[in-house]
């Protein structure tokens, strides 16, 4: 009995939009993350310590590169959205 060929990969599209789909989930736990640095560094009254203008400055950068991810991966993620509701035939508005 021969068995029905299966491809060994997924098709692209399918493995990109997962993952996006796994950037999206992760992009919380590494604003956490990035947001905690400052909290590592030492303090501007000990030698070679980080003033506060630093620290905020850093998180503000922080906030606007998440900010910035977070804004790529929903037009990546409602592209592919909209390019399945195509191939299914069904309208992308709705």
């Amino acid at each position: 009995m021969a068995r029905a060929h299966r491809p060994v990969f997924l098709p692209p599209a399918g493995y990109r939009r997962r993952r996006v789909r796994d950037a999206a989930r992760l992009l919380p736990v590494l604003g956490v993350v990035l947001l905690v640095v400052p909290l590592l560094w030492t303090r501007s009254d000990q030698p070679g310590g980080v003033g506060n203008s630093v620290a905020l400055i850093y998180v503000f950068a922080v906030w606007a590169g998440l900010i910035a991810g977070a804004n790529l991966l929903s037009r990546l993620l409602r592209r592919d959205t909209e390019d399945d509701a195509d191939e299914d035939g069904r309208d992308p508005s709705a």
